[in-house]
């Protein structure tokens, strides 16, 4: 054996038992999870899965794209309660995936029991769920920092009420007495047109600046739970294109379990209220995980016959992004979304039958989710 090749080829897994005291155990585990005579693992059905880059890229596009549409289309007349039910379906997809979907997997990765968890400076300390806590952390000062820093920007204090609003009541208010007094006192039609304007002036500047402050506000947030969902889809994406037999049955969970991501995102996109000058900015980011994932496979099938999805590389690359990707969103589902839309949502509807529906529909979400987490 010559000293260049690697140290686990030292020993012979057809002869090496689980009793043999002289083999570290992370090689034994390592040797279990083939991690490292795995190899490459490209089982065929090359048709099917081109085919699969195609579909999951209508389906993942078309289900992220319904809910913007239908917030903004006044053609398609979606009824309220298709809308409340994409949109809260979505929060409870977003909360499964971050649990299911990717604290799982991560464990199973770079966890503690792992191959990668039992061998080397990884076996010195539980770093799985030392990446989720700091990644939470991480996004819990991003988001409070946006949060003043929106709030300092447009003069908002906790506390006093929604100032902004109240500044543009009372100066319309203002405008419309001066306006009213000089018709009445002068009589000049010209003078009235003029005040008129201007009022109509600060009223649409103030509106503006309300959506603005509005956008800015949730757009981190939003941005910060799409680039989580993609962090996932790059990996889904990859094994879906080199996966061995599973295939068949991966393909059609896979495609569900990215339109159900999608209509996640798409329900929280259609809630932000989007500047003029940046109309696009939500047709962009739907499209931006739609392609993701398909592109992702194409890459896998790119190297279908060289790429080992079970390799000790790919496990700590693979793990490292699904805790990253489950810290991002178990803080967004659980503080952005469940959170903000049901504890401390100031308009939270008052009508019982609807937070019931909302509630369930939230449920249901996180059911269907968790449950194709048995194939995928």
């Amino acid at each position: 054996m010559s000293g260049s090749e690697p140290w686990w080829q030292q020993y012979d897994p057809d002869t090496v038992t689980i009793s043999d005291d002289s083999v570290p155990d992370s090689w034994k585990i390592c040797t279990i999870d083939g991690v490292y005579f795995g190899g490459n693992s490209y089982s065929g059905s090359l048709g099917a899965r081109i085919s699969s880059i195609f579909v999951i890229l209508f389906m993942s596009t078309f289900f992220t794209l319904f809910p913007v549409i239908a917030a903004r289309s006044k053609r398609l007349k979606v009824p309220k309660y298709v809308y409340l039910f994409a949109r809260y379906f979505g929060t409870g997809v977003i909360v499964a995936t971050a649990f299911i979907h990717l604290l799982d997997p991560a464990y199973g990765e770079i966890g503690p029991q792992s191959c990668v968890g039992m061998s080397g400076n990884w076996s010195k300390y539980s770093f799985c769920p030392a990446i989720i806590l700091f990644t939470v952390f991480s996004i819990f000062i991003v988001d409070l920092a946006s949060d003043v820093y929106v709030k300092r920007r447009f003069g908002i204090t906790h506390g006093h009420g929604d100032e902004i609003e109240n500044a543009i009541v009372k100066r319309q208010e203002a405008t419309n007495n001066n306006v009213d007094i000089e018709s009445h006192n002068l009589g000049h039609s010209a003078d009235s047109d003029d005040k008129s304007k201007k009022s109509y002036d600060v009223v649409s500047n103030a509106s503006t600046e309300i959506v603005t402050q509005s956008f800015e506000s949730q757009i981190g947030a939003f941005l910060i739970l799409e680039f989580g969902v993609i962090f996932h889809s790059v990996m889904i994406g990859l094994n879906l294109g080199t996966t061995d037999d599973e295939f068949s049955t991966l393909y059609p969970v896979l495609v569900f379990h990215q339109s159900f991501e999608g209509l996640g995102i798409g329900a929280r996109l259609s809630a932000i209220e989007f500047p003029k000058n940046k109309w696009w900015w939500p047709y962009a980011l739907c499209v931006a995980y739609g392609l993701t994932t398909p592109i992702c496979v194409a890459i896998g099938l790119g190297v279908r016959t060289t790429y080992d999805g079970n390799s000790y590389t790919v496990n700590v690359v693979s793990g490292v992004l699904d805790a990253i990707s489950a810290g991002i969103l178990m803080y967004t589902g659980l503080v952005e979304l469940l959170a903000r839309d049901f504890i401390f949502d100031e308009n939270r509807t008052n009508d019982i039958s609807k937070l019931l529906f909302m509630v369930n529909c939230t449920l249901w979400g996180a059911g269907l989710m968790a449950l194709l987490g048995k194939w995928a």
